[in-house]
């Protein structure tokens, strides 16, 4: 049986200034400390944690430093990436230590997984700049005999709720012209969508192409939606188990109601 490396994706925390604080009825800082509790207590070991962006809602050092101190419980290698509500450069300065940080690349035995910045200043919506493709191309031909996941914050691809997907990443055709170009990337995950989504993506060069979406770890929006608006579904997170065959095995877990 070909062995695994065994991943926790976490996204949309949305953690506010102050302890204790509540973003449309939710306690976010205590229901992230509730979906990372669960997921250990499920699970009991992960390879990697990926939180894939919005971290803040506000954000601030005061935030940032929070969100750690729960991490460091799990004695975890975590990277994190920005979303439109992160403030990168502080994330920078304050997520930086060994086991956690924001570190671009991280390398294993079969496979890379690689953060990308979609984030747009200023905005909501998302956007791949020139250096963050011209970056993912150098990665992907550096790596080429590895299998490669992307991780990132905004979605690729479109959700079918109108109001989302009006946030999409701008330029997912250029994106996509890069990796059509490296078979040996073989999935993309994302947040921001605060709902789930599987799909594949065929091209004749590269093969397939899995597109995941994870839960928030607080509230989620209400799929296929013309506006925004709030599911009942409960906060989750997802697990992937990466085959040394490239194989990518998912699953997604969700807090009791």
């Amino acid at each position: 049986m070909a062995s695994s490396l065994k991943i926790l994706q976490l996204s949309d925390l949305h953690i506010l200034e102050r302890s204790g604080d509540t973003m449309e009825g939710v306690d976010t800082e205590k229901s992230f400390n509730h979906v990372i509790e669960h997921a250990f207590d499920q699970h009991k070991h992960f390879d990697l944690i990926v939180i894939s962006g919005d971290l803040a809602q506000d954000p601030c050092r005061a935030s940032y430093l929070r969100i750690v101190e729960s991490l460091e419980r799990y004695s975890t290698k975590t990277v994190c990436l920005p979303g439109n509500h992160d403030d990168f450069s502080l994330m920078q300065q304050v997520i930086k230590s060994g086991q956690i940080n924001c570190n671009r690349v991280s390398l294993f035995k079969d496979w890379v997984i690689v953060c990308l910045n979609s984030q747009k200043i200023g905005c909501s919506g998302g956007f791949i700049s020139g250096s963050e493709l011209e970056f993912l191309s150098v990665v992907c031909e550096q790596y080429s005999t590895q299998h490669i996941l992307l991780a990132m914050h905004h979605h690729p691809i479109k959700t079918q709720s109108v109001w989302m997907d009006t946030m999409m990443i701008e330029n997912h055709a250029a994106l996509f012209s890069v990796l059509d170009s490296h078979r040996s990337v073989r999935g993309i995950i994302y947040g921001h969508v605060h709902q789930t989504q599987e799909t594949v993506r065929h091209s004749k060069d590269s093969g397939l192409l899995r597109m995941l979406a994870s839960p928030s770890t607080c509230f989620q929006f209400k799929p296929v939606s013309k506006i925004y608006a709030l599911d009942t579904t409960s906060s989750g997170y997802r697990v992937l188990q990466l085959s040394s065959d490239g194989d990518i095995n998912t699953t997604i877990h969700r807090l009791s109601s």
